[in-house]
């Protein structure tokens, strides 16, 4: 099943003669269960290319539908609901509030929604991101990678159609980033959850199941990894 899908689509910045276009015709597909890495060096467009996918701009053309509902036939308040309970997004700079402890970071989301918590789901999200001695701690008292941890059960624990990390591991040491890295790698495959993302660095993008490639605002490359999700177990 088609989780989420990009048909022709274009943000133009500016007017000619000095037009800057971000992304200029993308088709791009992502699988239910997939892990796909968006690969390309500053300026390439894979930001712009989230932020679309996430429904956090509006493209210039073209459409974006997760779930197969079209993002921009939706007003703001819709596509407020609809990314909160279908949209997970893992950022570098973690975006957890630093009012709130780790816990109240987690079930934000659900707790927004008006939903309840399924507490053995995130249990099992807890323990699989080593996280059950932090719960009650705040954000200020974490490391970059504790904080990112709880970044990704936040992004978990609603169940979405699909997370989108930008640069998840780009404010870590490259321990520490192995690690997130491996954990998120894991939960894609565990939960069978969809995950698309960004990041310059070639050698990371090897940890999904799929590579796209994106320069000058175009797909030009598409690469299947080994370890596809046809053979996850």
């Amino acid at each position: 099943m088609t989780v989420l899908q990009t048909k022709d689509l274009k943000k133009y910045y500016g007017s000619q003669p000095n037009l800057t276009r971000a992304l200029d015709g993308v088709d791009f597909s992502v699988e239910e269960g997939e892990f796909v890495a968006v690969v390309g060096t500053s300026g390439s467009g894979k930001s712009t290319l989230l932020h679309m996918m996430g429904g956090l701009d509006t493209p210039t053309s073209g459409s974006v539908a997760v779930r197969d509902k079209e993002l921009a036939v939706m007003n703001d308040e819709q596509l407020t609901i609809f990314r909160r309970r279908n949209i997970g997004f893992i950022f570098q700079n973690y975006n957890l509030v630093p009012i709130l402890n780790v816990y109240e970071n987690i079930i934000l989301p659900v707790e927004m929604d008006g939903d309840t918590v399924d507490r053995r789901y995130m249990d099992e999200v807890v323990a699989m991101l080593g996280l059950e001695d932090k719960l009650e701690s705040m954000p200020n008292n974490l490391s970059g990678g504790q904080q990112q941890r709880a970044a990704i059960a936040r992004a978990l624990v609603t169940k979405p159609a699909i997370i989108l990390a930008d640069e998840p591991t780009g404010n870590l040491d490259s321990k520490t980033s192995a690690g997130v890295l491996g954990l998120i790698q894991r939960t894609s495959r565990k939960f069978h959850q969809t995950v698309v993302m960004i990041t310059h660095n070639n050698e990371i993008a090897q940890l999904a199941d799929r590579i796209v490639r994106i320069e000058d605002g175009k797909i030009v490359n598409e690469q299947a990894i080994g370890h596809s999700s046809k053979d996850r177990v």
